[in-house]
């Protein structure tokens, strides 16, 4: 049976302890109806499909964790004066400036000074107040952490909190709306919100979950091969989507049970695969979406039957993809 939830449950406390399973995922579901847009389900090869998440509000499958983080606050009025704030390498601040533009409250975003400027223009169309800080995710979040605690603003995060991976994993029953039969979905992993909730999904209904990372930004491979979440380095060309340093507790508990593997790409791949993205289909992507198809490309017997391969963020400067055609 499903868990019910009723507003007055919200408490901060609850926010917290809150679990990653398919009834939050549900529940989350509930909260962001209509204010996301249902991903479309193409296809793309014999036996393959893309979920084309990349045409989500604000760009990126971030939009549906923010939005569910923020009413499931408003409902249970724990949304402060302050507003909110966010340490992100961009698109959880995009996702979040979004959900607190519709809400109506400030929000207060902290980028790495080198994030891409594309992301950095369309946060400040979004309302936000935008402080760039460091040249690491790491130390972003330290100075989101230190403004919270001095602003009283709500701290969100770019994917380790329930509510935020249980909004990202609605995708998941939206592309077995489009894809009957659905038996695996390839997603790529950064901090691992987006895979925690797909997996809490997948988990409901048997579907296989293929984690895909760049072979230089690897926080869950490392996690599994150590038992636990542990640092990481992080170099890749998706870095400025895929670069945590380090992955959540519930991503590492979704990656140790059946029917999860985790697969490494190297960059030249993952930008093979951004390449034939755009010159196959004019589908322009990030680095980072384009990394769970290359893990799919480079996959050295077939991943299953019926594959879903999430593009789940376009947040991109498509010039480079113009001048590689020259």
């Amino acid at each position: 049976m499903e868990q019910q939830f009723t507003e007055q449950q919200f408490t901060e406390e609850q926010f917290t302890e809150e679990r990653l399973d398919y009834a939050a995922v549900r529940a989350a579901a509930e909260r962001i109806a209509g204010t996301i847009r249902p991903a479309a389900v193409v296809p793309a090869a014999e036996g393959v499909w893309y979920a084309l998440e990349y045409l989500q509000h604000t760009g990126s499958f971030k939009a549906r964790g923010a939005r569910n983080f923020l009413a499931a606050h408003h409902r249970a009025g724990t949304l402060p004066g302050a507003g909110v704030t966010i340490a992100s390498g961009g698109n959880a601040g995009l996702a979040c400036a979004w959900a607190a533009r519709a809400q109506s409250v400030p929000a207060t975003v902290f980028l790495p000074a080198n994030a891409p400027r594309v992301k950095v223009e369309r946060l400040r169309g979004y309302g936000a107040d935008v402080r760039l800080v460091g040249d690491r995710y790491s130390e972003a979040l330290a100075a989101c952490e230190e403004f919270a605690a001095a602003s009283g603003a709500l701290s969100s995060h770019a994917y380790d909190h329930p509510l935020i991976a249980a909004g990202a994993g609605t995708l998941l029953d939206e592309i077995r709306a489009g894809l009957p039969g659905l038996d695996t979905v390839v997603v790529a992993v950064g901090g691992g919100g987006l895979f925690a909730g797909i997996a809490a999904a997948a988990r409901e209904h048997g579907v296989r979950v293929v984690a895909a990372e760049p072979e230089n930004c690897r926080a869950l491979n490392a996690a599994l091969e150590a038992g636990r979440p542990v640092d990481v380095a992080v170099d890749s060309v998706a870095a400025d989507s895929l670069g945590a340093t380090r992955v959540s507790a519930d991503a590492l508990a979704a990656a140790q049970q059946k029917n999860v593997r985790s697969v490494l790409v190297p960059d030249t791949e993952i930008t093979a695969a951004r390449r034939a993205l755009w010159e196959e289909h004019r589908i322009a992507v990030e680095a980072g979406a384009a990394t769970a198809l290359a893990a799919l490309r480079t996959a050295p017997e077939p991943l299953g039957e019926r594959v879903a391969v999430v593009l789940c963020g376009a947040n991109t400067d498509p010039g480079d993809l113009s001048a590689a055609e020259v």
